[in-house]
């Protein structure tokens, strides 16, 4: 609690970006939401897209969805608001948020990774492996994975005490930036917090990398180059590599080489540019994305047409 004149802090003051970079935020929030509404909606009306592959996508698809308005919707008000105050509450709900989806996007990316492994390396095995009853408990405990980790981060920033300085500069109540304001000694918080979100940063990427040897082995002993090129797809590793790379900069490093711009320009990165991109990621290079679109376009165009033809008058 509070001592002599110091008084709780109730409100946080958000900076970070400017109005010139709104229209490019709004553009890019509304790709997100049409992309992976598009997606989730492709993968939900089309029967050939019900496999364990594009579970796990659509499941992705809701999460960078969910993940994208933590941020944007707030960020894209205080663009145009000279107010960019946050009440304290509201500020760590976001953060909870924030470690949640991200958490479970690391989750996810893992099982897809594995997924990919037994359809290439245990073909005849994959229906048993990853049967629908697998496909559910597994994105089940990603979802768990998530609120774990984010109740412990959230607990730990609950602990600390914020009497002096409220404004972050930043977007969004990111954890970095609320270590940097909090008054009380935030040292052991901080190696904890480093060390847990490693330790699942890590272990998540682990798999994706052990998977993929796995499948490049594999792909070696195929005799054909053309059977090669369609076992191995770098639209999963791309996203990987999208993710993992941004994150690692802002949250696995200690506060002594912590750039608080380097962190902004990444967080735009990897909150609002991947979500983005993911739905393009894999549907450019997926023919069965494709084909399922364009039935799907057809079918609109063949019922437009039929609902607007008219029958000749003698």
């Amino acid at each position: 609690m509070a001592g002599g004149n110091h008084s709780m802090v109730t409100q946080f003051i958000l900076l970070g970006c400017r109005i010139p970079f709104f229209t490019a935020f709004l553009v890019i929030y509304v790709l997100t939401l049409v992309r992976n509404l598009g997606m989730i909606v492709l993968i939900r009306v089309d029967a050939r897209l019900h496999t364990p592959m594009y579970f796990f996508l659509s499941n992705l698809s809701v999460v960078d969805l969910c993940y994208s308005s933590v941020f944007a919707p707030r960020m894209l008000v205080n663009f145009l608001v000279e107010c960019k105050n946050i009440f304290y509450s509201a500020c760590i709900a976001q953060h909870f948020s924030f470690v949640m989806f991200l958490t479970k996007e690391g989750f996810l990316l893992a099982l897809m990774a594995y997924d990919h492994y037994v359809a290439i390396c245990n073909p005849l095995l994959y229906t048993a492996v990853i049967s629908k009853r697998v496909c559910i408990h597994l994105v089940t405990s990603s979802y768990v994975g998530g609120l774990v980790n984010s109740l412990t981060h959230t607990c730990g920033l609950l602990k600390l005490s914020f009497y002096g300085p409220n404004v972050i500069s930043h977007y969004f109540c990111d954890t970095n930036p609320l270590l940097k304001v909090a008054c009380s000694d935030n040292h052991i918080s901080e190696i904890f917090l480093i060390m847990f979100s490693g330790v699942i940063a890590m272990s998540t990427l682990l798999i994706v990398i052990i998977s993929y040897m796995y499948i490049l082995f594999s792909i070696l002993r195929i005799h054909s180059a053309m059977d090669r090129q369609k076992a191995f797809s770098t639209s999963h590793l791309t996203a990987v590599t999208m993710l993992y790379g941004p994150v690692s900069l802002s949250h696995i490093q200690p506060s002594s080489t912590y750039s608080l711009e380097q962190e902004k320009i990444s967080a735009v990165f990897y909150t609002l540019v991947v979500p983005m991109l993911n739905p393009l990621i894999y549907s450019l290079r997926n023919k069965e994305v494709k084909d399922s679109l364009k039935r799907v376009i057809d079918w609109k165009t063949f019922s437009a047409n039929l609902f607007t033809m008219t029958i000749p008058v003698n």
